[in-house]
């Protein structure tokens, strides 16, 4: 493909000139590998990083990614800070918040007590039902008392 017929291809009409690159970084040795640091070697990386102007080079001379040094930075800042807070040896409970129920209205309400038993018998029950559940009740046979 020539040359022209490669930059039409690139080219997206917004009016912008095609500039050539001027530096490349290729950072080869860094791909690909995955290492172990111990937690000596982070705080000090971290503690000088703070002390250095230029973190992107320190990050290049250290053959490290200049993510990796800031969090490690922010987790250290995380573990200072839950080191300030007391710890808690009480146990801590979570307040249940759920539906309250609709008052129980205790008008027009005749409680019943027989045996042991407790009926509670509202205003709208018909009064053949209430008639026979307390003479239910009283029965001899419902108590064992024959």
């Amino acid at each position: 493909m020539d040359e022209a017929r490669l930059t039409s291809a690139l080219d997206t009409h917004t009016g912008a000139a095609l500039k050539p690159v001027r530096r490349v970084e290729l950072l080869s040795g860094m791909a690909g590998r995955r290492r172990v640091w111990t937690l000596e070697q982070k705080l000090a990386l971290v503690a000088e990083m703070e002390r250095c102007d230029n973190i992107a080079a320190f990050a290049r001379e250290h053959d490290i990614s200049t993510a990796l040094l800031y969090t490690w930075r922010r987790e250290l800042r995380y573990a200072i800070e839950a080191s300030k807070i007391p710890p808690r040896h009480e146990p801590m409970f979570v307040p249940v918040v759920g539906e309250a129920p609709s008052p129980v209205s205790h008008d027009g309400i005749v409680e019943v007590e027989i045996g042991g038993a407790v009926v509670r018998i509202g205003q709208a029950a018909r009064v053949d039902l209430a008639v026979a559940v307390i003479q239910a009740l009283q029965s001899p046979t419902i108590h064992g008392d024959r």
